[in-house]
């Protein structure tokens, strides 16, 4: 059934690109906001850039946990003690004199992510950095016996029984030296603070306990009186809308929704989270292919028509930290990189990332953050003599990268 309601939509998405360029209504000014609606919008940016610029209160931002760790897989021999050989914090040297036949893979960036899943457990997520073409490793540890101390742990690993599909085997990180969190420079945790100030963490956009649904909006929705409006708002932010497939546009057009009734209402902090994910393209699919993502488009015109920093929102939406403030939202580098390509200050955001990239001051993590930025950014621009020229300078700004990196880089 659902494979046959995506076919449909396929065969009506396909017709409607011939019809129309927006997935959404477009009012006369061009946006998917009519003009009235961009007018309290704007009020109200207008006033929270003013609450940033009296707030002097900013905290600190940290980076992710981070450094070399070396990749070891053991496929052979003896797993149970090597586990304890492991768990006992057995140097690298002696490890591998004892199981020679192990292999190992030197000098990985090593992310170290804290997280709960969805039943609320913590999980503990080490993840070595691809660039380009590179594959990930990763070794997701859900024993709490087994979290990470940057103090005494230099293993990491997990142990994996045999099924009817593979071996036995072992995957490890084993870390030189402990993993780091460096303080964000100044000028990095001021763009996070005006993020956080203009997006308003102390909301969420959805309420809790969500209902899965798939509800409309009234035709005659612009008609009713703010206490309404209010009530339907409402209505909408409490359900989720999963789409089925790559061509079903309903989460984009309820968050589109959620959009329209929360600026009509003046509720921003509803609004900018709800243009943020059509923006970012945050919404859950059972399928999503590549086929269908150019269609999808970012809309960043809507925010820059509404005075607000857009540089610095995005920049402060982009940065990966370890203390982040509940509720604090982060962007999509893919979806960043396109929506900066249409953006009206792109040059001045080129050089500022390309600075980024550049600045050794700067935990890696996040330097490499902003090259995949400044990837995806250049894949969008329409001049191919543009995009060498930005490969040129992007090649200058990763000199200043630790040598393992520039290796992988000049690589691919």
């Amino acid at each position: 059934m659902k494979a046959f309601i995506c076919t449909g939509l396929i065969i009506i998405s396909s017709l409607a690109a011939f019809s129309q360029e927006s997935e959404f209504k477009v009012y006369p000014n061009g946006l998917i906001y009519n003009e009235s609606t961009m007018t309290i919008l704007s009020r109200i940016a207008d006033s929270l850039n003013l609450k940033y610029k009296k707030c002097n209160d900013f905290p600190e931002y940290f980076s992710l946990y981070q450094g070399t760790g070396h990749l070891v897989k053991l496929m052979t021999g003896d797993m149970k003690e090597a586990s304890r050989d492991m768990l006992n914090q057995l140097p690298l040297e002696d490890f591998l004199e004892k199981y020679p036949q192990a292999i190992i893979h030197k000098n990985h960036t090593v992310v170290w992510q804290r997280y709960k899943d969805y039943r609320q457990k913590n999980i503990s997520r080490f993840e070595t950095i691809a660039l380009n073409n590179d594959a990930i490793s990763s070794i997701t540890v859900y024993d709490t016996s087994m979290l990470y101390n940057p103090d005494n742990t230099r293993w990491i690993y997990v142990h994996h029984k045999r099924t009817n599909y593979s071996n036995e085997y072992i995957e490890a990180f084993y870390f030189p030296a402990p993993l780091v969190s460096k303080k964000l420079p100044k000028e990095y945790s001021l763009s996070i603070g005006y993020a956080d100030c203009m997006i308003d963490t102390t909301t969420a956009k959805f309420k809790d306990n969500l209902d899965f649904g798939s509800p409309s909006m009234p035709t005659d929705w612009q008609t009713l009186n703010i206490k309404e409006k209010n009530k339907l708002l409402e209505q909408m932010r409490g359900t989720k809308v999963m789409g089925f497939c790559s061509m079903d546009n309903s989460p984009r057009l309820h968050a589109a929704n959620i959009a329209l009734l929360s600026a009509e209402t003046a509720r921003w902090e509803i609004f900018l989270k709800a243009h943020l994910d059509i923006m970012n393209d945050r919404f859950e699919r059972v399928s999503d292919g590549n086929y269908a993502w150019g269609a999808r488009k970012t809309y960043i015109r809507e925010l820059e028509e509404l005075n607000i920093d857009v540089n610095e929102l995005i920049f402060g939406i982009s940065f990966r930290i370890s203390n982040p403030s509940s509720n604090h939202y982060f962007g999509a580098v893919d979806r960043i990189g396109r929506a900066l390509s249409e953006s009206k200050q792109r040059k001045i955001l080129e050089e500022r990332i390309l600075h980024t990239i550049a600045d050794s001051t700067l935990d890696e993590y996040n330097r490499m953050i902003f090259y995949y930025l400044f990837i995806n950014y250049n894949h969008y621009l329409q001049d191919p003599s543009e995009q060498k020229e930005n490969l040129k300078k992007l090649s200058l700004s990763v000199r200043s990268f630790p040598e393992n990196i520039r290796n992988t880089i000049a690589k691919n």
